[in-house]
């Protein structure tokens, strides 16, 4: 006489599942796509705050420093090496690059 109809039927479910999976089948391949856009988009983020930390160092040390090293070991990045694999650069005049 009682019967219980709060949950889902099979046919429900496996709709949820296609539409998910057809979600999925749409997101990954664009995801995969832009990862790299992504990974070059960090290492110019890195040589810009790179740039502004020469720019900390010259008003804290009085100089400038000669190596990109210079800016890790005094603490003022944390990384030298770019998302993409990078490695950062100075030059003499204080301009930072980064080359594969």
């Amino acid at each position: 006489m009682f019967t219980n109809e709060k949950g889902f039927t099979l046919i429900e479910m496996l709709v949820v599942l296609l539409i998910i999976s057809v979600l999925l089948i749409i997101t990954i391949p664009n995801i995969a796509q832009n990862n790299q856009m992504v990974r070059d988009k960090g290492c110019a983020a890195l040589v810009k705050l790179a740039e502004a930390q020469v720019q900390a160092y010259y008003i804290n040390e009085e100089e400038m420093p000669t190596l990109i090293s210079d800016l890790e070991t005094k603490g003022y990045i944390t990384e030298t090496t770019c998302p993409n694999g990078s490695t950062l650069s100075l030059s003499s005049d204080g301009k930072v690059t980064s080359a594969p």
